[in-house]
């Protein structure tokens, strides 16, 4: 056996861990993202290899929520941070700090001063946005005609409904003259009313790659089309300036033939439901309709009428009688009335009071009345007129 005392594994990984950490200060390094695993957590987990190697590596999440871009599978990428052990499994990886795509730092930046300028304008605002059309006949495609892309869409939505059109306008989604061809088709679609639904988009690439749809030219045909544009740029952790001026945005080209696509079976189906229903309404309607009818036979109609004007002429006899009988007490109040306002003249009557024995004496002469002795003097002639016949007398 060996003299020598055994080392603990702790103890050999604490030396291995003291011996690179004090070794190497903060590093560069250049490598392909592999193997990426974000943690539920906020916690970013990967590999960065080159041609020949690899290190494992680790972005916290107190340093991953300021990176200025989406990490993602085959992404080469410039990472600042500190070589360390994990004590647990006995590795060495690098910590890292920040973080950016290797030469496309710029490009990142001049990306978020960009999106800062058209956000300004409006030209991302929500209220810009437009619903698409529930059922397009129509939908245009700006995509490289050679690309998985474009097959896709065209699969997609060939399954799903063979009865909308397709439409492909060509276009180079990638270098220099991409922007001037995305927007040129754009335009031309517009120009024509050539579809219901617009798609622009490519399959995944890098950052340089998908320039073109973060072009500014490109984001404002974007935004000022007149047909509903649905942008599907890479893959789904990819983006542009075309996603956020977009009436909608598609994390895949496969996903944005399904989003404009109903399927034609369902709209079948729903269109033969509601038809169903419509019948099935319209039967009860109409069964309902006829129950009623039946209880309107001409006889049923007669009994219905005399049970309504039954009552009412009921009310009209009660009241005519009732005014009959006003009638009648009225009259026979009047006629009371009459007959003792003719009482009252009668009583008053000169006529009926002579026949009463009462006679009325007058100066012959004057005709006047003499109702006082005080009235006559010796000699004066009167004319006593009684019920019948004058007396001529002379006073004495």
């Amino acid at each position: 056996m060996l003299s020598i005392k055994p080392l603990k594994i702790s103890e050999i990984t604490a030396s291995i861990k003291n011996l690179l950490e004090n070794s190497f200060g903060t590093v560069l390094l250049e490598g392909e993202i592999s193997n990426f695993r974000p943690s539920s957590t906020g916690h970013l987990y990967f590999t960065l290899k080159d041609e020949s190697s690899a290190i494992s590596a680790v972005m916290f999440k107190g340093k991953s929520r300021y990176l200025p871009f989406v990490p993602k599978e085959g992404l080469l990428v410039h990472a600042v941070g500190n070589i360390s052990v994990y004590d647990a499994r006995g590795t060495y990886q690098i910590i890292i700090d920040s973080m950016e795509a290797a030469g496309s730092g710029d490009i990142f930046r001049l990306i978020e001063e960009r999106k800062q300028k058209l956000a300004e304008e409006g030209l991302f605002d929500q209220e810009r946005k437009r619903p698409l059309p529930a059922y397009p006949r129509t939908i245009a495609v700006i995509t490289s005609p050679t690309g998985a892309a474009v097959r896709d869409i065209i699969q997609i939505i060939s399954r799903r409904n063979p009865s909308i059109s397709i439409i492909i306008l060509p276009a180079q989604v990638q270098g220099a003259e991409a922007p001037e061809a995305i927007v040129r088709q754009i335009e031309t679609a517009n120009y024509f009313k050539m579809a219901d639904i617009l798609i622009i988009g490519r399959g995944g690439g890098s950052m340089e790659d998908l320039l073109p749809f973060s072009d500014e030219e490109v984001v404002r045909a974007v935004a000022h089309s007149d047909i509903p544009v649905v942008s599907a740029v890479g893959h789904e952790t990819d983006w542009a300036l075309s996603d956020f001026a977009a009436d909608v945005r598609a994390p895949t080209p496969s996903a944005a033939a399904e989003l404009v696509s109903p399927i034609l079976e369902d709209i079948i189906a729903a269109v033969q439901y509601t038809a169903d229903e419509m019948v099935f309404e319209m039967n009860r309607r109409i069964e309902r309709i006829r129950l009623m009818m039946s209880q309107f036979s001409a006889e049923s109609m007669e009994m219905r009428f005399r049970r309504i004007e039954q009552p009412v002429l009921l009310r009209f006899d009660d009241a005519k009688e009732d005014l009959l009988r006003s009638f009648m007490d009225r009259i026979r109040d009047t006629k009371q009335h009459i007959n003792l306002l003719a009482e009252k003249l009668e009583g008053g009557n000169p006529q009926s009071i002579l026949k009463r024995g009462y006679s009325m004496v007058r100066d012959e002469e004057t005709g006047k009345v003499i109702r006082n002795s005080d009235q006559t003097t010796p000699g004066q002639k009167l004319v006593i007129i009684p019920e019948r016949g004058k007396i001529h007398a002379r006073v004495e």
